[in-house]
């Protein structure tokens, strides 16, 4: 599971350079150097020097590289969002397979794991010390990507007019916070308490969904071709957006908390 960890290192400090100045100079590059260097670095401190563990690595690389220009093409003209999301999931469903040519957490990672005398890491298998920080930056970075790629996928928004998330305003916060109170409260063995968590934000949303709804008002049709001239969303498109977008937020949560049980 070593491997898998050091590709969700690499794809969240990736989609985290990804909303910085640096990508607005270089939307691919810069990302994907960035991804690929913290996939590296993290391999290098958590003493993955092995052949094997050197092919686990450069398959994690590329898997970064392969997202972040897919990703960049499916969010900017509505294309590939399929493949986008398919490339980590198969190159990380490899590395899952391959997690036998792994080698225990070692070096300068482990070292300080023994060092810190912090109780919680102290008694805390290396491995699972070395997944767990990725998938909590996973929730702040690339479950963003992956909930606007789907939401991409299935029309729920598009690169042209007036968004839902113009209405909705706070997602991309809110969608972060919510993710990593899930995971952390499922760590903790609080299930319940992440089930109030998802229900709390259903709350939060329904005043503005129904000030969409009363605020809606009758509009023509626009001509064919007139992309550029999108009316403003629907009552149904904000809620299609609004369910749709909290689902896959909370299955990237879920699923991080169920990768947590295979270590």
């Amino acid at each position: 599971m070593t491997g898998l960890a050091v590709l969700l290192y690499g794809m969240a400090v990736a989609d985290l350079v990804r909303g910085t100045p640096l990508a607005r100079s270089s939307r691919v590059l810069g990302p994907a150097l960035a991804g690929a260097g913290a996939a590296v670095t993290v391999a290098l401190l958590a003493g993955l020097t092995s052949a094997h563990d050197a092919v686990l690595t450069a398959l994690a690389v590329l898997t970064v590289a392969a997202w972040v220009w897919l990703a960049d093409r499916a969010l900017r003209r509505n294309r590939v969002a399929g493949w986008a999301l398919s490339v980590p999931l198969l190159g990380g469903l490899l590395l899952v397979a391959l997690a036998g040519w792994s080698s225990p957490v070692a070096g300068p990672y482990a070292d300080w794991l023994a060092w810190s005398g912090i109780p919680l890491l102290g008694g805390t298998d290396p491995q699972r010390a070395l997944l767990v920080p990725a998938l909590l930056l996973v929730q702040l970075s690339t479950g963003n990507v992956v909930v606007r790629l789907l939401l991409t996928h299935v029309g729920a928004i598009s690169t042209h007019g007036p968004q839902p998330s113009d209405q909705l305003r706070g997602g991309r916060v809110l969608g972060p916070m919510e993710r990593v109170f899930i995971l952390g409260l499922g760590l903790a063995g609080e299930v319940t308490a992440a089930s109030l968590v998802i229900a709390a934000k259903g709350l939060i949303r329904w005043p503005e969904l129904q000030s969409a709804r009363r605020a809606q008002r009758p509009r023509p049709l626009l001509p064919h071709g007139a992309e550029g001239e999108r009316r403003a969303p629907t009552i149904d498109e904000l809620t299609e957006y609004f369910l749709v977008g909290s689902f896959i937020s909370w299955l990237v949560a879920l699923s991080s908390l169920a990768l947590t049980a295979l270590v």
